[in-house]
């Protein structure tokens, strides 16, 4: 294995209401230093559909987007060494500190993308205080991923408050 790798800085503020954590970024995403990097990952189309807008391109504009939406992004691995893109590899993890941002934001709800993102937050995380939950993993390796329970979930917090009408009109 490599030496360590840092992964992102995350992307809140003071009116994120979900905090969406991944394991650790892919070697995509690390290859254009965001989120979700992967143009087959299914997270950006997910989160855009659920609030009835356009996807976006830019990382700019997908910052932009998740902070006018109030949703939180990070991943629950700070720095770690891993082969290529596998969370089966992650080795000598530093989790990140996840306190420092439920301190400062108003999270009514964690969501954990995937088994991998689960497993290492409940062992870090397990007694911290705000609702979470494993996720099906948006990557496109997992056969089993469906959209509505993203959906459902992210209803929990937002539905009714700036969705689009057509999401509240289905």
């Amino acid at each position: 294995m490599s030496d360590k790798i840092c992964g992102f800085s995350p992307i809140y503020d003071e009116n994120s209401r979900v905090l969406v954590l991944g394991s650790f970024p892919s070697v995509k995403s690390r290859k254009i230093n965001f989120y979700y990097g992967n143009r087959q990952n299914r997270f950006w189309k997910m989160l855009f559909s659920y609030f009835g807008e356009e996807m976006k391109e830019s990382n700019a504009e997908k910052t932009e987007f998740l902070l006018r939406r109030n949703v939180a992004l990070w991943d629950v691995v700070a720095e770690c060494t891993i082969r290529g893109s596998s969370d089966a590899t992650i080795r000598a993890s530093r989790v990140a500190d996840i306190p420092r941002l439920l301190a400062f934001a108003p999270i009514e709800r964690i969501l954990l993308n995937g088994r991998a993102a689960y497993e290492i937050f409940v062992d870090a995380f397990g007694d911290i205080g705000v609702p979470f939950f494993r996720m099906p993993s948006t990557s496109p390796a997992n056969p089993r991923y469906q959209e509505r329970i993203w959906h459902a979930a992210l209803d929990e917090v937002f539905a009714g408050s700036g969705r689009s009408k057509n999401k509240e009109e289905r």
